[in-house]
């Protein structure tokens, strides 16, 4: 099952997208209302409501690499930092291009939202707390990674967070490939098999230290083949089983 959320006569709302109808339901999951709208051309949101936005970094080891990060031991534990909703961001949307960064980087990667809320997970029973799957696009300002205390400006921007472009609710995130491509270029192509810490490890960890919230957003790193955008250029994230968010840096 696909969830979507639209806006829909002024309002935010979610729905099930079944073939080119999307059926509006009174949830992210819920009960349908009776209410249908084609999807063509309907106005997609960010498909997630979150109050947090946690995202790892550095889990794939050619990712590591590419940046020279792997002088030392690989991470034990995964790296975490912090988005807000703020940086949300709708697929087919445009993000400006700061101009207080010299060096704008993509990442895409898998992205979950939080279905029911999570707290102390195991493995056997991470999985059964995570509402969808969908593509992300972790938005960097590379050049100031290096001075940000928490990466506040580098990463929690507003709109560094697009995301969509809807849930796929029935999926398997142990071996799916993730693409990024800048102008139709490939740039990214990598499996989350290759991730150091899977999607099971990374809610069991989190969760042993903060509470996940239905809807918050979790992402889960990026394959090697990041780079730099200008402004005219337009990113595709595309995840295996999902389908792709595109981005128009403005």
């Amino acid at each position: 099952m696909k969830l979507a959320r639209i806006r829909h006569a002024g309002e935010a709302h979610w729905a099930e997208l079944d073939g080119d109808t999307l059926h509006l339901t009174r949830s992210m999951g819920g009960p349908r209302t009776g209410q249908s709208v084609p999807l063509d051309p309907a106005l997609l949101l960010a498909p997630a409501e979150p109050g947090k936005i946690v995202c790892v970094g550095r889990n794939y080891l050619d990712h590591i690499r590419e940046l020279g990060n792997d002088t030392g031991d690989l991470p034990t534990q995964p790296g975490i930092f912090l988005k807000g909703a703020n940086a949300l961001a709708e697929p087919g949307g445009t993000v400006t291009r700061p101009d207080w960064t010299e060096n704008f980087h993509f990442e895409g990667e898998l992205a979950l939202v939080i279905g029911q809320q999570a707290r102390d997970l195991t493995p056997d029973t991470a999985l059964a707390h995570v509402a969808g799957y969908t593509c992300g696009l972790d938005l960097t300002a590379r050049d100031l990674q290096k001075t940000d205390l928490q990466w506040f400006r580098a990463k929690a921007a507003d709109r560094f967070c697009p995301l969509g472009p809807w849930l796929e609710t029935d999926l398997d995130p142990r071996d799916l490939r993730v693409q990024t491509r800048v102008n139709g270029q490939t740039r990214q192509d990598g499996r989350t098999a290759q991730m150091i810490f899977p999607v099971v490890d990374i809610l069991v960890y989190l969760t042993r230290y903060v509470t996940l919230e239905p809807g918050d957003v979790v992402l889960t790193g990026t394959p090697e083949g990041v780079g730099p955008l200008d402004s005219g250029d337009t990113v595709e994230v595309e995840v295996e089983g999902v389908g792709t968010l595109v981005t128009h840096i403005g």
